[in-house]
């Protein structure tokens, strides 16, 4: 028999796909669908610290889209600043903790610093932990994460037989962070896209068709709802319960 658990998931991540074909079907430049999915983005934010939702990691920029035209990613990164200018204050006020995972390497002085700035303002906060994939690409942090355990093998601090999942997993961007336990996508793909591929391995999945700008409250909760239907063994199986007779 299917076993049904009533509880919110601890940590949700969120491909956000779709701005771009939103704009589209509207007639409208791709600008617009960003500047509409941050509104989405807010929502989801709120809903999340609502429903006791403990970690929330948006897929904001991947290490791929700096391949994007040169006007659209000038456009993100502008959306990113006034974001953080304007929610910043926001977010610390609820007791939201931001935290940044992606490589930092060779990013804008203005755009590193003001993550770090987010991160550190809010360190403190014990509410909601925002997680903000920038400049992230799941292959990426997986390699960085490899040269780090090597660097520390060649240099004595880590013995090579010590290396074993929950090593690997301490070198990630996400230590200290537990895998999300639902992912959702919006757009009706299906796939990861390179989204935290380690993270993911024992991941429920929820597709929905909705282009981002069109995720409200109610599709978020029909997803969560979708989770909760899960039945859950990690490999394993679920126990059968013994039927007593008088």
């Amino acid at each position: 028999m299917q076993t049904f658990s009533n509880n919110i998931p601890e940590h949700v991540a969120i491909i956000m796909d779709g701005n771009g074909r939103w704009a589209k079907e509207q007639g409208l430049p791709r600008s617009a669908g960003h500047k509409k999915g941050v509104e989405t983005l807010r929502q989801v934010v709120t809903t999340s610290g609502e429903i006791g939702v403990k970690y929330l990691t948006l897929f904001a920029f991947s290490s791929e889209n700096w391949s994007r035209p040169a006007e659209e990613v000038g456009f993100l990164m502008g959306l990113l600043k006034t974001f953080m200018k304007r929610d910043l204050g926001k977010l610390r006020d609820k007791n939201v903790r931001v935290r940044i995972i992606g490589g930092r390497e060779n990013l804008q002085l203005d755009i590193l610093k003001l993550l770090l700035e987010a991160e550190e303002s809010t360190a403190q906060n014990t509410g909601l932990n925002l997680v903000i994939a920038f400049n992230y690409g799941a292959r990426d942090e997986i390699a960085r994460a490899t040269k780090r355990i090597a660097a520390d093998v060649k240099s004595g601090l880590l013995d090579v037989n010590d290396i074993n999942e929950c090593c690997v997993s301490s070198y990630l961007d996400t230590r200290s962070i537990p895998d999300p336990e639902l992912i959702i996508r919006s757009s009706g793909e299906q796939r990861l896209s390179n989204f935290l591929l380690w993270q993911a391995a024992y991941s429920e999945f929820v597709f929905v068709d909705e282009l981002w700008p069109d995720f409200t409250k109610d599709v978020y909760l029909c997803a969560i709802d979708k989770f909760k239907s899960r039945e859950r063994r990690f490999g394993g199986v679920v126990p059968q319960k013994v039927a007593v007779t008088s």
